[in-house]
Parts: structure tokens; sequence; C-alpha cells
């Protein structure tokens, strides 16, 4: 079972650090479009639609690797005290409350939105000749899946928490802070 657990895992994080690239390709074309406003006085009106696209894209396909990392925003103030039983008790109830609708909702209406975009080849109406939207669209249905099975695999980690009163592993990734290092720090002062 962890063996799947942790696959899944990794198939968020492969995503992730794909779509993270997109960091790069968004601030080059950036800096494209600010020198060619102001340097070559020749403005592109496709571009700020572009931009708000790759964001757009880069936010929601990092979804699934927040939250294979365990790294999205909750109320930490008390959760931190609970045992872990107690946490996975209160994860569980919100992932079948709130998680699951949710993001089903989400790629539901994103297919619809992306076929019904698809079949009119949708372009943006910001501009007069603006760019293509249905490939956007598209992302919308695809980050709801791969964040759904990484919400299911999260489900899977609540139970088998509430059955061994332990957190199973994740896979390890790159982070911030050297967090073993600031421990050891910090108990040594």
């Amino acid at each position: 079972m962890q063996k799947i657990l942790l696959l899944v895992d990794a198939i968020s994080t492969w995503i992730g650090h794909l779509f993270a690239w997109l960091i790069l390709a968004l601030t080059g074309l950036i800096c494209y479009e600010v020198f060619a406003r102001y340097v070559l006085n020749n403005p592109h009106p496709w571009a700020f639609d572009v931009q708000i696209m790759f964001y757009g894209t880069l936010f929601m396909m990092a979804g699934a690797y927040a939250l294979s990392k365990n790294g999205h925003v909750r109320g930490d103030i008390l959760y931190g005290f609970f045992q872990p039983r107690t946490q996975a008790t209160i994860d569980l109830i919100l992932y079948i409350v709130f998680f699951i609708p949710g993001v089903v909702a989400i790629v539901w209406a994103g297919y619809s939105y992306a076929g019904e975009s698809f079949a009119i080849r949708e372009h943006s109406s910001i501009t007069a000749d603006g760019p293509p939207l249905y490939p956007f669209k598209m992302i919308l249905p695809l980050a709801g899946a791969v964040l759904l099975l990484q919400g299911l695999v999260e489900i899977i980690r609540c139970l088998l928490c509430l059955k061994t009163g332990e957190w199973t592993s994740r896979e390890h990734d790159v982070e911030e802070v050297d967090v073993e290092k600031l421990k050891t720090m910090v108990q040594s002062n």
C-alpha cells in the first residue's frame, strides 16, 4: 500500500516540477513584453492574456504537488498540538465533506467548459485578436483529476493513521529550509 501512496506522491511531484518551468516562461514573457513596450514602443495586446494563462496553469497544476508535500495552508494553532489520530479524524471529515465534492465539481465543470471551448475554438475577447482559450481551459479538468487522485491518497493516509496511530511517510523533496539542521541548531542553544 505504501508503495502506491508514494507512487502517486511521485507523480504529483513530477507534474509539479514539470509545470514549475512555467515560471521561467512567464518571467521571460514579462521581460520581453516590458522590453517591447518601453524600448521598442511596440506592445503586444495578446501578452497580458498569455501571462494570465501561464500563471493560472502554474497555480492549478501546483495543487496536487502542494497536497502531496502537506504544504497547503491550515490553521495549525490547535491542529499541531493534537495527536495523529485526532488530526487524521479532522482531515478525513474535511476531505469527505469539502474536498471531494469541491474537486469533483471542478473536474465536472472544467470538463464541460473545456469541451465547449474546444468545440468553438474559443479565443480571448479582451483583445481583438486574442489568443486561444481552449488549451488553457483544458487544464481545469486535468488539474482537478490530478488533485483528486492525490486527495484519495491523503484519505487513505488518514485511514491508515486512524488504524496505526502514526502518519505514513511521504516522498521527500526539496525544502526551503533544512529542517533537520534548523532543529539541531535550536536544540543546541
